[in-house]
């Protein structure tokens, strides 16, 4: 299963998560409104012709696992390294989060802000219709309350499922709020049947550190790219 893991976009976006992509049997990408990253059938020879007619000029999008090459007309925006990390120990012996409220429709505005001011990676208006989602709201403050933490779901493929947009608002973290929402998510996903894992970036060695601590252990190490279509491409 774990090898899965190695291009698991691609089996996402061309498997159970297809009705929300759209691409070609090469290259696909996560459709418009949706977290802004791209899967290859082969990441070491990815199809970019086939991806561009799906994509706005100067649009941004995550791919991992390809550190060719640019191809003619794309760019190169960012390139760093990101760790792949599996869930490697018991189901959680509870809900730690039971008082935490799921996240929809009307919660997509906190979502952004919170995703915007705390970059835990790709977020886009409809990235928490990828999977179920999570949050804690300080009720003290007015409007319903400020989301305090999010986690949620994002890709997934034959038995594996992504935790992913987990984060906390500056003014309350050192609450282990992200880590009750993520073992939640660990159990619910674990009661499914499902093995959990996230991506993490190689220099965030807080995080890492307490993914590990939880019971995720490191997969692997892969490139990571933002690209972009350039202006004139189309």
């Amino acid at each position: 299963m774990t090898n899965l893991l190695d291009n698991i976009f691609w089996h996402a976006l061309s498997g159970p998560q297809a009705h929300l992509s759209t691409g070609t049997g090469t290259a696909r990408r996560y459709a418009p409104g949706f977290s802004p990253i791209v899967g290859f059938a082969d990441p070491e020879q990815p199809d970019f012709d086939s991806l561009a007619p799906y994509c706005e000029p100067g649009e941004r999008f995550y791919c991992d696992g390809w550190s060719g090459p640019v191809p003619a007309g794309w760019r190169v925006l960012v390139e760093s390294t990101m760790l792949k990390m599996i869930w490697d120990a018991p189901m959680p012996a509870a809900d730690e989060a039971p008082d935490a409220v799921p996240l929809g429709a009307l919660h997509v505005e906190q979502a952004v802000a919170l995703a915007t001011l705390t970059n835990p990676g790709p977020f886009g208006p409809r990235t928490i219709e990828l999977g179920d989602y999570f949050g804690y709201f300080d009720d003290a403050h007015a409007e319903g309350g400020r989301l305090m933490a999010m986690a949620g779901e994002r890709s997934c493929a034959l038995g594996l499922r992504e935790i992913s947009g987990v984060c906390t608002h500056p003014d309350y973290q050192g609450r282990g709020l992200a880590r009750r929402l993520m073992t939640k998510l660990i159990r619910r996903e674990m009661q499914r049947g499902e093995t959990p894992f996230l991506h993490v970036m190689s220099r965030n060695d807080t995080a890492r550190g307490m993914y590990e601590r939880m019971g995720f252990r490191i997969y692997r190490e892969v490139v990571v790219r933002v690209v972009a279509l350039d202006q004139d491409a189309r």
